[in-house]
């Protein structure tokens, strides 16, 4: 017997549906935008900017903690702290010579939240 897996469904009579076609071409993106949200889903891609984020979730945390919390070097983590604030996933304020991140705003959050509950189901 053999799989189905690999057999990718076609359509058995082809037939362009015009207005459709023409409605979702006005609601896509251009080109740009949607490289850069793949560009921005991309850094999701990593465990480690994950448990990162969701540290950050819980609290504001210096580097120092970071490393403590997810048990890794200082520079492993200033490294991805450093792609997440590029991508405007986190921020950072002063205090004297410390410096404290947190996740940039209620997006992030929000898009932790809902991958956990499409994880979880």
């Amino acid at each position: 017997m053999q799989k189905q897996d690999n057999i990718v469904e076609q359509c058995a009579y082809i037939h362009v549906h015009e207005d459709i076609v023409q409605q979702v071409n006005q609601e896509i993106p251009d080109e740009e935008m949607l490289y850069d949200l793949a560009d921005f889903f991309k850094v999701f891609a990593d465990s480690t900017r994950i448990k990162i984020l969701y540290v950050l979730l819980c609290s504001e945390m210096c580097v120092c903690d970071l490393a403590q919390i997810l048990n890794m070097t200082q520079s492993a983590i200033s490294h991805q702290l450093r792609t997440l604030k590029q991508m405007d996933l986190v921020k950072n304020r002063r205090e004297g010579k410390t410096i404290f991140y947190s996740l940039a705003d209620e997006h992030i959050k929000s898009i932790l939240s809902q991958g956990m509950e499409h994880i979880n189901e």
